[in-house]
């Protein structure tokens, strides 16, 4: 996504992004939608091959990226202004908010830990206040006492390219912070029903 925001085409170099530490603080779950596909040619006498393809619907994910300044405000510019345009894994996904919440003067677990709760009202309305949502984050950009018991993914871009598609292995770890609505009452008031009673007697 950002190699597109900047105009890079899939076989440019995407050295200077890689560089750069990403985390990702999952604020709504979401829910995994299949889509089973059929297809026929034109005339309806060939059937082409048949395609499961999955969505995530109804999900709220606040990512971020920690690097060099220059390279971070370049890049912020670029996503409010993209060259290509932006879209969440498939081009009929487009995002439905801004892409953009600004530079924080932070490192990534710090801003990812600080960035108020971006869930849908309906979504915070059903979770109580003790809500912990999940953090992924490069364990390169965490201090060795913040690092646990990580895991290596194969998900790091080398190459766009089609002809040679490329991806590297990188450190990753699970953390999970308090996101919940500190000032919002709980929802449960075991007192509320002797209450309701008392002013019906």
């Amino acid at each position: 996504m950002l190699a597109a925001a900047v105009g890079r085409r899939r076989t440019d170099p995407i050295e200077d992004l890689l560089s750069l530490r990403f985390g990702v603080r999952k604020d709504q779950p979401g829910t995994v939608l299949r889509d089973f596909h059929t297809a026929r040619t034109l005339d309806g006498k060939q059937s082409m091959p048949l395609s499961e393809r999955y969505y995530l619907a109804d999900a709220v994910y606040l990512a971020a990226i920690e690097g060099e300044k220059t390279l971070l405000e370049g890049l912020d510019v670029a996503v409010r202004h993209p060259v290509f345009p932006l879209y969440l894994g498939r081009r009929s996904c487009p995002p439905s908010q801004p892409l953009s919440l600004g530079i924080r003067h932070a490192s990534l677990l710090q801003a990812l830990t600080d960035e108020p709760w971006q869930a849908a009202d309906w979504f915070r309305l059903r979770q109580d206040n003790s809500f912990r949502a999940e953090i992924v984050i490069d364990a390169a950009s965490l201090a060795p006492d913040e690092r646990g018991s990580g895991y290596t993914t194969l998900d790091s871009p080398v190459s766009f390219d089609p002809r040679r598609r490329d991806y590297q292995a990188r450190e990753v770890e699970r953390l999970f912070v308090p996101v919940g609505d500190s000032d919002r009452p709980d929802s449960h008031d075991p007192m509320s029903d002797i209450e309701e009673a008392g002013r019906c007697s």
